[in-house]
């Protein structure tokens, strides 16, 4: 039997995982991501790339449970050296009373390692940069046409990229399925033999669906499920430059909403809020203004945050999360993995590391040996109650931040500082049964080196 082909569709967090962990079992991976962009042509490149800081984006944070999984991978030294470990976080009112402190010691003794955040745009490089030359396919808008059958003799997934959404390597040539010419840049269509101005079709024994909440893949593989629904607030999301004096991660809830900042390893600052508006919305003017007019009367630094941010870098983006469960992870030759298929809101930081998760063990399952139906149906079972317990958990504490009367945010205040007095690690008790969860294989997030780190050059067997 030759080598098994995936094609993963989606080159984000969840995405890039997954093609880096079935890389690493045997399997030939393709990525392909819709976005045009001018990353470079080789993985030295990319890797060379995340020394450069992110001028916009948001950050991710990675809690033991992600770390872990990126342990599985040999990744786990390269993330955390690139990560901010977050020391002290509070929890606080707009006038700036703390109702609530924590710190990572207690992190590390209740699930056996730290949360830690990372700028995202460079977690995306870095594990770019760790795939095979040519794998990763940008401006590349793929069309699941079958999802196949798995089994002896069963057809393979099929997949569609349209000729205007050809990819194009650094020299203006159009890339296709990870060809090369003699001189090591993309090949041509030609080159390819894939005749100019027409569609291509690729085939695979496995397609990983991860592009997102608004997968084209899960309403191709699952018509009928209702579509994610909006969670009843929004998100603004910047990254702005050292800020003149340090400040403390904070989490800061309001009438309505919350406030939050992160401090960045390399002394930037990744700043959040949300706001319970209509969905849909934008500001008349731009979205560092309306930051202003709803948080810029709340204690510091958060209006000093605010100004220095550059408007065109402040992302606002309607807040949804999973509408139900699905009927599954999986059918035929595809699995879905990431937001494409449990999405969820932030208040819990477990977006992006759900999706790493799911790719470990969708990977550790798909043995190039193994039966993949038996595989895929198995992927299903262990992580479908698991994220959509998830989901329904960072909901309810989503349902708690919209909260706008006075008694209401009072009553609230009250009981999250008397229970912070009772409980001191208040705000970790929600990822108990989630941070603590383990990839099947060695790992070394509690400090034991049990694969190799990340420094070291990737082997292929």
């Amino acid at each position: 039997m030759g080598q098994r082909t995936a094609i993963v569709i989606g080159g984000g967090i969840g995405g890039l995982t997954a093609a880096l962990a079935l890389d690493r079992r045997g399997w030939s991976v393709t990525v392909l991501e819709r976005t045009a962009g001018p990353a470079p042509a080789t993985a030295s490149g990319l890797r060379a790339q995340t020394a450069r800081p992110a001028r916009s984006g948001a950050g991710i944070g990675l809690a033991p449970n992600a770390q872990r999984a990126l342990d599985s991978l040999g990744l786990g030294d390269a993330v955390r050296a690139m990560a901010a470990w977050q020391g002290a976080g509070e929890l606080r009112l707009p006038g700036g009373r703390r109702l609530a402190r924590t710190d990572n010691a207690a992190a590390v003794r209740r699930f056996g390692g730290p949360v830690m955040v990372a700028h995202r745009a460079e977690l995306l490089a870095l594990l770019a940069g760790r795939l095979p030359d040519g794998a990763l396919r940008t401006g590349a808008a793929a069309e699941l046409v079958d999802p196949g059958e798995p089994g002896p003799g069963g057809r393979p997934a099929r997949v569609r990229i349209a000729a205007a959404d050809r990819a194009t390597g650094t020299d203006g040539a159009t890339a296709t399925d990870g060809a090369t010419a003699t001189d090591g840049t993309a090949a041509t269509e030609e080159e390819a033999g894939v005749p100019a101005g027409t569609d291509e079709e690729l085939t695979a024994d496995l397609v990983v669906g991860a592009d997102g909440i608004h997968s084209a893949v899960r309403r191709a593989v699952f018509p009928g499920h209702p579509e994610p629904r909006y969670a009843g607030f929004t998100a603004w999301r910047f990254v702005v430059p050292d800020p003149d004096r340090p400040c403390t991660a904070h989490e800061t809830w309001g009438p309505g909403g919350l406030w939050g900042t992160v401090p960045l390893p390399d002394g930037r600052i990744y700043a959040y809020a949300t706001a319970a508006v209509p969905p849909g919305g934008r500001a008349a003017d731009d979205e560092r203004a309306e930051l202003l007019r709803r948080f810029g009367t709340w204690h510091r630094p958060v209006p000093e945050l605010i100004a220095a941010a550059d408007p065109a870098t402040v992302l606002r983006n309607d807040v949804r999360t999973a509408a139900a469960p699905p009927p599954a992870f999986h059918r035929g030759r595809v699995a879905l993995l990431g937001d494409a298929v449990h999405p969820m809101t932030p208040n819990l930081g477990q977006g992006g590391c759900q999706a790493i998760e799911d790719a470990v063990v969708l990977a550790q399952l798909a043995a190039p040996d193994a039966d993949l139906a038996a595989a895929l149906a198995e992927f299903t079972r262990q992580r479908l109650p698991r994220t959509m317990d998830v989901v329904r958990r960072a909901e309810r504490i989503g349902r708690l931040t919209t909260w706008r009367s006075r008694p209401a945010c009072a009553l609230r205040a009250v009981l999250m500082a008397a229970t912070a007095r009772l409980t001191p690690d208040l705000a970790l008790r929600a990822l108990d049964g989630i941070a603590d969860w383990r990839p099947e294989g060695p790992t070394y997030a509690a400090g034991t080196r049990g694969t190799r780190t990340a420094a070291q050059p990737k082997e292929h067997e």
